[in-house]
């Protein structure tokens, strides 16, 4: 399924479980109550309630199954997320050669918050190639060996059962596995670093280098490294993908007049060209992962 949603960092928080909890007593008894009722008093329940079918059950489309609730905790840089320092520069910085390798911090991190009961968790970015590094040697992945290492994540929080809807015998107390999805983030401009790169030559005022523009190989090539890191995230057992197309990073660079000075087929004037580059990412990365896949994309 691919879900368009604009990002809110006031729907959940892990920390905050005590109020979450609280909240869904709260949904339930009103749902429960609802129920009951007469349609007309139920309807009246329901328009008192903010939030009436929070703790409900969310069909997604294709074969992605069924979410158990439709609280999102929305993706977060932890710094838990690995680097990519090469192995042999490690030891220079002081660290074993496990440092990079090792994602068991992450995976503790989001397994707490899946037993908060929230129906889909999304990780910090994650980089599809070098040049979308948030800073030097940030997380990435597009090998196979970056793709293994994120197994325990996935395996972590998939071992972590939460209740249908609000757990109550109006949903059978069936439980199901937590959700986990990895979001795709290409720095873009925003990038700390000189192999920078956007949709023109441009410089971020939040970076001190200037990206160099991609070229119509370059552009294409950045697609495909999208698509395949999407392709790695299934295999790694993720449950889907957030492709960030917000927030000023590549995607939304594409999208924008004042960043995209292209005069190709994914620039110009026309709108169709500019949201071009989002366009081929999200159906080449439908194609390539089918149906029983999430896609999320970003705005």
């Amino acid at each position: 399924m691919t879900l368009l949603r604009t990002y809110s960092r006031t729907i959940w928080r892990g920390r905050r479980r005590h109020t979450h909890n609280n909240c869904r007593q709260a949904v339930a008894a009103e749902f429960s109550t609802a129920v009951k009722e007469e349609s007309d008093e139920g309807n009246a329940n329901a328009a008192a309630c903010p939030y009436p079918t929070l703790f409900s059950p969310l069909k997604l489309k294709g074969d992605a199954g069924t979410l158990p609730n439709r609280v999102i905790m929305g993706s977060m840089h932890t710094g838990l997320e690995g680097h990519s320092i090469p192995s042999w520069v490690l030891p220079l910085l002081g660290k074993t050669d496990d440092d990079h390798k090792d994602l068991s911090s992450m995976a503790a991190y989001f397994v707490e918050r899946a037993k908060g009961g929230v129906g889909l968790i999304v990780t910090g970015g994650i980089s599809p190639n070098r040049e979308g590094w948030v800073g030097p040697f940030a997380a990435k992945l597009s090998t196979e060996a970056e793709m293994e290492r994120h197994r325990i994540v996935t395996d972590s929080v998939h071992s972590v059962q939460i209740p249908m809807g609000d757990g109550s015998s109006l949903f059978g107390g069936e439980t199901v596995p937590a959700r986990i999805c990895m979001q795709i983030l290409h720095a873009g401009r925003y990038a700390m670093h000189p192999l920078a790169v956007s949709a023109s030559n441009t410089k971020a005022p939040i970076s001190p280098f200037r990206a160099r523009q991609l070229s119509l190989s370059g552009v294409q090539s950045t697609i495909s490294d999208f698509i395949h890191c999407a392709v790695l995230a299934k295999k790694a057992g993720y449950d889907g993908v957030e492709i960030m197309g917000s927030e000023g990073y590549l995607i939304n660079q594409f999208l924008v007049n004042r960043t995209n000075k292209r005069t190709d087929a994914y620039g110009g004037s026309d709108f169709l060209n500019r949201i071009k580059f989002a366009v081929d990412i999200v159906k080449g990365t439908r194609d390539a992962v089918g149906n029983d896949f999430i896609i999320i994309f970003r705005l």
